[in-house]
């Protein structure tokens, strides 16, 4: 068996779990998955979760590992095969939440809350608002207003059934008629509708099936880490990533928590930073996952050039004259309303505890807009400098006649204590659905930018903006270019970025699909509209050529989340119907869809060139590299659940397939041979010449250098390289890629001959 690993990896690779593969499955896959040359697997969460999950975020029991992916045991063996092909384990951990599952005996704390009310010793682990509902747990799980289902309720000893739900009843309350019977428990049934107005415990964002935890209680964190912290000590488990700390009371305690009882553990968190925002200094942690810097890395190979045409095309086809922040702060209103109404609500009354501010009367119109304002995440208690700083830009949305309310409410979002907790709360939530879950789905000038963390009209980073990013990051922090949380994968992103540099072309194309649907739109008169109808041209682009049930999935989950024409609550099913017959009448005319397959055919050279480049930059930039599973290969998945699926390990390998596999290989094969250079310097490397502009090249720990092709659409409408060199540092420099030699003042049309990207060290 080889040494421990490094409490810093080297590479990770990202596994989600499920009971089509469990722990067995991923053992299997452990020697493919070393070759790559990774330091250590990434398991998606392993604690004990609904049966039947298929991502682990619904954790019924922290006490036990998933007996659905193979148990313990099965957790031990995966281990051991691991530990034997020198790997280590990082995993997944979910402390903000709980399910709330079907039957609700899965959760027993849950369960033990619903039976004895506040008094229960677990009712401190939800964060639960007892002075609503007269003392009682909403639960709104019931089909129709109670009078309406009260013949599907049925009592079956010290049980209360409700078809497959069933509930706790308090001793002495069963032979109670109904209606005395369901006034006499610690939980109230409720439709489900009222979840959105009237429910009082914290959801993960608008998710009533999941609880909110309350971690800044000792107990708590003891007992839902306690499994975690004992494989660790147990040096089964080396790490862990930290899913949405911003859902907790105050991030930074519960951190500093969690490194006092693993100091060893290499810990990065959810963390989702918003344009130039960093994480805090103080947070006791090794970095974030990644979202950042896929941000960057899309940015770079994005032309900056196809902005306003890209935009322009939006115009036309969806009839939006806004930008996105216009958007965004619409649905970010729209949600506080609606999805996220109880959650305000419960906001507004630990305001209104407060002592009075100067212009009360204004504070029900000064805190949405303010909410809506605000740019990042969320701000933490006690107010540190970003949070601060996010705070006075809010400020600047706020209109000026509650401006002065504004300012004091600011203060008190600021300050420790329960409004400011909740503040940052609601921010969080609001950020995600309101920005990530809806505005998203309205505004897609180029739908490769819209990504978790991303601004969708920022099209386009410079060589210079991206060198000072680098120069800032973390060589601990982690690094990714697709996640289980993506809304498309690396490579349909890669294919859709290349539409920045031919918007022309691109729109050209469009119009004249669009031409071929207008003879059709009788048939579907209903739907989609011109909005849908550009969404789903990107999509075949991006995922060409995806199934007509892929498509279908994927367009009537991207139309519930924009809540235009269509919401999750309140489907149009006359919409939907024809939306999917519209797709499938797309897909199945082949003179349509050769039609398509051709310009993909064109975006393909330029598409691999943004892949491989992408892949390149990200797997040797500061930080620990992430792939997730099938991330060495093609990956041209599209939003959850298309990309949870299981990964065909052994399928055929087609042309992208072998040339990402080459390179991600050989980048992480140096990184674990070599760790001192990529935890060393990131110097830049700057090309010479008219064509330097399109090329990307930096030096880490002075023995190796990345080169990578960007913007290669319009390097080759230029005729390539021409004279343009890459003054290399003193030596001779060998490409782990072709085995090619260069020194001194290298053309970059002898290094990018063979492939788009060079990976040269010292020989």
């Amino acid at each position: 068996m080889t040494s421990s690993p490094s409490r810093v990896p080297t590479g990770t690779y990202r596994l989600q779990l499920q009971p089509a593969f469990g722990f067995a499955d991923a053992a299997a896959a452990v020697p493919y998955i070393a070759s790559l040359g990774v330091s250590h697997l990434h398991l998606s969460p392993i604690l004990q979760a609904v049966p039947g999950s298929t991502h682990g975020y619904d954790v019924v029991d922290h006490s036990r590992v998933s007996a659905d992916l193979g148990g313990e045991d099965g957790l031990r063996e995966l281990a051991a095969s691991a530990a034997a092909h020198g790997l280590g384990i990082v995993v997944d951990i979910v402390p903000n939440h709980m399910a709330v599952p079907t039957p609700e005996s899965l959760n027993r704390p849950l369960w033990e809350t619903l039976r004895n009310g506040p008094d229960s010793p677990y009712a401190r682990w939800f964060d639960i608002d007892w002075t609503r509902h007269d003392g009682r747990v909403l639960l709104p799980v019931l089909g129709g207003p109670v009078e309406e289902v009260a013949d599907e309720l049925i009592v079956d000893g010290d049980l209360l059934r409700y078809h497959d739900h069933a509930f706790p009843l308090r001793a002495g309350t069963d032979k109670l008629a109904l209606e005395e019977l369901l006034a006499a428990q610690h939980f109230e049934l409720a439709h489900w509708r009222r979840a959105d107005t009237e429910l009082n415990y914290r959801r993960f964002f608008t998710i009533a099936s999941l609880i909110g935890l309350r971690q800044e209680d000792d107990e708590v964190f003891s007992a839902t880490h306690e499994t975690i912290l004992r494989l660790l000590n147990e040096g089964l488990v080396h790490g862990l990533r930290i899913d949405h700390p911003d859902g907790l009371a105050d991030p930074r305690a519960y951190l500093d928590r969690l490194r006092a009882a693993a100091p060893n553990a290499w810990i990065v968190v959810e963390k989702i930073l918003a344009d130039e925002e960093r994480i805090a200094a103080d947070w006791a942690c090794d970095g974030t996952t990644g979202y950042d810097a896929l941000r960057r890395v899309d940015s770079l190979f994005t032309d900056p050039g196809g902005a306003e045409p890209l935009r322009a095309l939006h115009r036309e086809q969806t009839g939006v004259r806004e930008g996105f922040d216009y958007l965004a702060q619409e649905a970010k209103a729209e949600v506080l309303d609606g999805g996220l109404a109880t959650e305000f609500a419960r906001l507004r009354r630990a305001l209104d505890r407060l002592e009075p501010i100067a212009g009360a009367g204004d504070i029900g119109r000064a805190l949405p807009p303010l909410l809506a304002a605000f740019p990042t995440y969320r701000p933490y208690p006690g107010g540190g400098p970003e949070s601060i700083a996010a705070m006075a830009r809010a400020l600047t949305g706020v209109p000026g006649q509650v401006s002065e309310a504004a300012r004091e409410i600011a203060e008190l979002a600021l300050a420790e204590g329960e409004f400011g907790t909740r503040f940052g709360q609601v921010a969080a939530a609001l950020a995600a659905k309101g920005v990530e879950d809806r505005a998203f789905y309205r505004w897609y000038g180029l739908t490769s930018l819209n990504e978790v963390g991303g601004a969708p009209d920022s099209i386009g980073l410079d060589i210079a903006g991206f060198h000072a990013a680098c120069a800032r990051m973390s060589p601990t922090t982690m690094t990714t270019l697709s996640t289980h949380d993506t809304k498309r994968s690396e490579d349909v992103r890669a294919r859709l970025t290349v539409l920045a540099e031919v918007p022309e072309d691109w729109a050209e194309r469009v119009r004249t699909w669009n031409d071929w649907s207008r003879p059709h739109r009788s048939e579907f008169r209903f739907g989609p509209d011109g909005y849908d109808t550009y969404l789903l041209w990107q999509t075949l682009v991006g995922a060409w050529p995806p199934s007509p049930d892929r498509a279908v999935a994927y367009l009537r989950k991207a139309m519930r989340e924009a809540a235009r024409a269509t919401t999750w609550t309140d489907p149009n099913p006359d919409y939907e119907d024809a939306s999917e017959a519209f797709v499938r009448a797309v897909l199945a005319d082949e003179e349509l869809t050769a039609d398509i397959a051709e310009f993909v055919t064109d975006l393909d050279r330029p598409a691999r060139a943004v892949s491989l480049g992408a892949k390149l930059v990200q797997l040797t930039m500061p930080g620990v590299p992430d792939v997730y599973q099938g991330g060495e290969l093609a990956l041209y998945t599209l939003v959850d659940p298309d990309n949870r699926a299981p990964v065909d390990f052994g399928r055929e390998h087609g042309p992208l397939d072998a040339l990402k596999f080459k390179v991600t290989s050989a980048a992480l094969r140096l990184r674990r041979e070599h760790p001192t250079w990529f935890a060393g310097a990131y110097e830049p490397l700057l090309a010479r010449g008219k064509e330097a502009d399109y090329a990307i090249a930096f030096v880490r720990g002075g023995e190796a250098i990345t080169v990578a092709t960007r913007l290669p659409a319009g390097l080759a409408a230029k005729g390539g390289w021409g004279g343009a060199l890459l003054p290399l540092p003193p030596g001779r420099w060998v490409d782990a890629l072709t085995g090619d030699t260069y020194t001194g003042q290298a053309r970059l049309r002898h290094i990018l001959e063979n492939l788009p990207v060079a990976l040269l060290t010292r020989g």
